[in-house]
């Protein structure tokens, strides 16, 4: 059964893998469209992490897709390469901090 948007920022404290995330210094916004949707930020800085709803200033990368559409590549479903290449998924800023941001996480 697939998760929420809610329930993906939910367990991104737990997932957080702190000790790859030295030196890293990133503000990610997500943009989800749709039913389920939404703002939300990530917020790295010096292995800490900040998760939570709405909007940053000037962020370095924002990821922009329908919520539906995120769950899915979030869930494994859905290949983001793929996503990317169809117009499903887009990334705006730093596109190797938004690399990095899937292996400081293990779920």
């Amino acid at each position: 059964m697939s998760k929420t948007i809610d329930e993906y920022f939910a367990q991104m404290p737990a997932a957080f893998q702190k000790d790859l995330a030295a030196g890293v210094a990133a503000t990610y916004q997500f943009d989800l469209s749709g039913e389920g949707g939404g703002k939300w930020f990530v917020l790295i800085r010096n292995g800490e992490l900040e998760v939570g709803k709405g909007e940053k200033q000037s962020p370095d990368v924002t990821f922009l897709a329908a919520a539906r559409d995120y769950v899915e590549i979030a869930e494994g479903r859905m290949n983001s390469m793929l996503a990317l290449a169809t117009g499903k998924f887009k990334i705006k800023g730093h596109m190797g901090l938004a690399m990095k941001l899937q292996k400081l996480f293990k779920y």
